[in-house]
């Protein structure tokens, strides 16, 4: 996702809009991204830190970024937040792929086929 700014809410909806089967809620003061109903990144709403799902070796590493740490309310399942600027977009947008890839993975067989995943 090349050309769209992702701390913007404009850049987050735009890649997360584009992968399959996703819903938008506003929800916890924040813009919530989520497949089969289960969340997968969000941006919040004034401070556009975006959170999203990794694994535990993508969370050790990614924590270790000055303005990437552990997402505050997601402590459990190696959740994080990063902060605008942290990470660049490339890499930004492959996380929150990945994201949403460990997430729809975790659905039923029948969801994912309602779905088309």
């Amino acid at each position: 996702m090349t050309g769209s700014d992702l701390s913007t809410r404009t850049g987050f909806e735009a890649l997360v809009t584009s992968l399959p089967a996703v819903t938008l809620v506003e929800q916890w003061g924040s813009l919530v991204a989520k497949v089969g109903g289960k969340v997968f990144a969000l941006i919040g709403e004034t401070s556009f830190a975006i959170t999203f799902k990794v694994t535990s070796i993508g969370f050790d590493g990614l924590t270790a970024i000055p303005g990437v740490g552990q997402a505050p309310y997601f402590a459990k399942g190696q959740w994080v937040q990063t902060q605008p600027g942290a990470l660049d977009d490339e890499t930004l947008a492959a996380y929150v792929t990945a994201s949403h890839a460990m997430i729809a993975a975790k659905l039923t067989r029948k969801l994912r086929a309602e779905l088309g995943l």
